[in-house]
């Protein structure tokens, strides 16, 4: 337990002078119990007997205190200020103490004791609120200015109800008096600063907060048994004040416990003014109707007007809050509002059963301008899509900037409208609106953009739903080109839990979780194994080893391809470039998607991936579907003839499953085509597809292209195939895909051959 308590404060705490306040306080406080008690046994003492013991408590405090605030420099302007109470306080003591030496001071010599209590008020008082903020920066200079009207009310409300009520305390000095009015009011107000603590400044669990708290409770429980014993609770003081020493001084040499700083609350400053306006104001009428002292009433008159005065800042700093606010809800570059206010404006909609459409625009080549012509450009052009698609909008649609090159416009419908027709009218019409091009640079650039409506109709989705929704439509308006999607539950997520397995892609696309499998492709003449097929797997932690099939076709539609493909072709690469410095010389075929052969970086980073790993660019084969190339074709044949213009191998995969495909074998500079294994299961029962398959690598030759056949599965179609002279076999006949070291385990098997590496 002592070492645990000892781990609690801070290195170098000086545990002596702890110590040695407990030595002073304890007996201190024992003394003050039995005068409380028994008070005839300690009959004649009185404070002033008592002022070298407290002074002495008090400077060994402010020691405690001064040592935090130089120890702790993110908590210093809380502590210094706790330091100058406690400094404020043993300098009331001494001057009361020299006093007392001077002959026929009497009692008056307590003054300068009785008000320190009252002096130090904006001294601890600010030190707490800056505790309460938890940061010199977010403290609130203006919030002293509330705590000493509220003392200024409290003084006024106990000289109005109080002080009558106790016959005593009129035979009290006015000096005394208000100061013992005065300590119970700053100790009121203290304790209920140090109270919101754990509210405002989220420090419940930290025990300084009830240190302090304890400390300050104590000591206006003795200021308020003075009152009401008519002045004589010194006993009270006597155990109240070596309490608040000792609690504060430990709070001094404990950790910090972490907290979030907490800004200025100007909602909370402002009820506290109005609180003491009311008391103020109630005091002052009560005053008059029963003929309260001039005290009271200056004190109630100076509460009101400080109070008043801290409400009138409060304006000022609402007024600032509320532009802040507003900024908070406004994309700076463009002024229109951003994602918070988007979602907010849906929510409010929503609440109302008002149904909404929303509209997710991302600008097609974008990045191309920003490349091209530097980030001012970028901005530029993004400031005139704004401009450009405000007339698009009716009455009360809000248009808004996402971040980066994304828009969205969130629409009320009418109830009774089709939700699907009005979400896609309002895609199709700020579609329309970025058709012609933008002036920028002294040049016109041509921005489309790809849009994605979702709407919630009868289906009540949350707002940040509603827009993955829209986003999911806008990767399928990009991929297919459309310009225009509509969101389809159908198509773009099912009750299987796909939009969850999206999530989980876009994690395992960072994690590792992507695998290749090799497929070995043999020479049909020779048998030795020529190349690999790489295929993905995904090796999910929770479901096992998921195929291609389960998890391709979302990346396509979400738009998570490319990311994908990029993945794949660093592990192929980097598996050949291994494999080749082992002697392995075997090629590697890659599938590219729709959306990789829009992207016209593509050949560049492969261009870098083969560069990188010494892997000759005739080692690599990148396989494209006659489907893929038909959704744009002229950047797909761009792309495809910079894949070749590398010394890539580009193959058609699917080989007679699509269309045009005589008009590819004319245009593309590929090398390589892939019988489908549908064209392979018959080629023995069907006359017809025998005539096809036998046509078509006789063409391939005649062309100077390599035909590989898929989904060889027995021996009598390898046969066959060898007849026709096909040239390369893939199969499960041969082998199922494999890890990269099981494939080498099965080479070895078959007695594959090693090759001198060649780089």
């Amino acid at each position: 337990m002592a070492g645990r308590m000892r781990s609690r404060l801070l290195p170098g705490a000086p545990r002596w002078l702890l110590g040695l306040l407990v030595l002073v306080a304890v007996p201190f406080s024992l003394f003050g119990a039995v005068r409380v008690l028994r008070p005839a046994l300690v009959a004649g003492t009185s404070l002033v007997t008592d002022l070298p013991l407290v002074l002495a408590m008090h400077v060994l405090l402010l020691a405690v205190l001064a040592w935090r605030a130089r120890r702790v420099t993110t908590e210093r302007a809380v502590w210094n200020r706790l330091a100058l109470g406690a400094g404020v306080y043993a300098a009331g003591m001494l001057a009361a103490g020299v006093l007392a030496l001077v002959p026929g001071t009497g009692d008056a010599a307590l003054v300068p004791a009785l008000w320190a209590g009252v002096a130090v008020f904006p001294f601890w008082y600010g030190g707490i609120v800056r505790w309460n903020r938890y940061g010199t920066s977010l403290a609130d200079p203006n919030d002293v200015l509330n705590g000493s009207a509220a003392v200024l009310a409290v003084v006024a409300v106990l000289d109005v109800f109080v002080v009558p009520a106790v016959p005593s305390l009129s035979l009290l000095p006015w000096w005394e008096l208000q100061a013992l009015v005065g300590q119970f009011a700053v100790c009121f107000v203290l304790v209920g600063t140090a109270l919101t603590l754990p509210f405002l400044g989220a420090m419940g669990r930290d025990p300084r907060t009830w240190l302090v708290v304890a400390a300050l409770t104590a000591d206006m429980c003795a200021a308020a048994a003075a009152l009401a014993t008519g002045g004589r609770g010194a006993g009270w003081v006597a155990v109240s004040h070596p309490l608040l020493v000792v609690c504060f001084a430990v709070a001094a040499t404990l950790r910090s416990r972490r907290a979030a700083p907490q800004p200025t609350d100007p909602a909370a400053a402002t009820i506290g003014a109005y609180v003491v306006i009311v008391a103020a104001t109630a005091t002052l009428l009560t005053g008059a109707l029963i003929g309260a002292g001039t005290g009271a009433v200056w004190c109630a008159g100076l509460a009101a007007v400080a109070a008043g005065t801290r409400l009138a800042v409060n304006v000022r700093e609402i007024a600032a809050l509320a532009v802040t606010r507003r900024e908070a809800l406004t994309d700076e570059l463009t002024g229109l509002a951003n994602r918070r206010a988007l979602l907010r404006r849906v929510e409010e909609l929503s609440a109302e059963g008002t149904p909404v459409a929303l509209a997710l625009l991302d600008v097609d080549k974008f990045k191309e301008v920003n490349d091209a012509l530097g980030h001012a450009a970028g901005d530029d052009l993004l400031r005139l899509v704004a401009r450009r698609l405000e007339p698009a909008l009716r009455a009360g649609d809000v248009l808004g900037r996402l971040g980066g090159d994304e828009f969205a416009v969130v629409a009320a419908l009418e109830p009774n409208a089709p939700a699907a027709d009005v979400a896609l009218a309002l895609g199709a019409r700020l579609h329309e609106r970025l058709a012609e091009p933008f002036p920028v640079e002294g040049m016109f650039v041509h921005a489309s953009a790809s849009i994605g409506v979702a709407s919630t109709d009868d289906d009540v989705v949350r707002p940040t739903h509603l827009l993955r929704r829209a986003d999911v439509a806008m990767y399928d308006a990009k991929r297919s080109g459309g310009g225009v999607a509509l969101y389809d539950s159908r198509r773009h997520a099912d009750s299987s839990g796909h939009l969850a397995l999206v999530e989980e892609l876009r994690r395992a696309l960072t994690d590792g979780q992507l695998v290749l499998h090799h497929q070995p492709q043999l020479d049909v003449a020779t048998g030795h194994v020529s190349g690999v097929e790489a295929l993905v797997r995904w090796a999910h932690p929770e479901r096992g080893l998921l195929h291609p099939g389960d998890f391709l076709p979302l990346a396509e539609v979400h738009g998570l391809m490319g990311a994908l493909t990029e993945t794949v072709l660093a592990q192929a690469v980097a598996q050949a470039a291994e494999w080749q410095s082992q002697g392995l010389d075997l090629r590697m075929s890659v599938n590219l998607s729709a959306s990789n052969l829009l992207d016209v970086g593509l050949p560049g980073r492969v261009a870098q991936l083969l560069d990188a790993h010494g892997l000759a660019p005739a080692a690599l084969v990148l396989e494209v579907t006659e489907s893929v190339l038909i959704t744009d074709p002229d950047r797909s044949l761009a792309v495809v003839g910079a894949l070749a213009q590398l010394g890539a191998t580009v193959s058609i995969d699917d080989f007679g499953t699509g269309y045009s495909s005589l008009a590819y074998l004319r245009d593309l500079p590929v090398a390589e085509l892939k019988l489908d294994r549908s064209f392979t299961a018959d080629l023995l029962t069907d006359r017809r597809t025998e005539a096809i398959v036998a046509s078509t690598i006789e063409l391939a030759h005649r062309l100077g292209l390599r035909v590989v056949a898929e989904g060889v599965e027995d021996e009598p179609t390898l046969r066959h195939l060898r007849t026709l002279d096909c040239d390369v076999s893939q199969g499960y006949l041969h082998a199922r895909p494999l890890p990269a070291g099981d494939l080498v385990a099965w080479l070895a098997d078959q007695g594959a051959p090693r090759t001198a590496v060649t780089r």
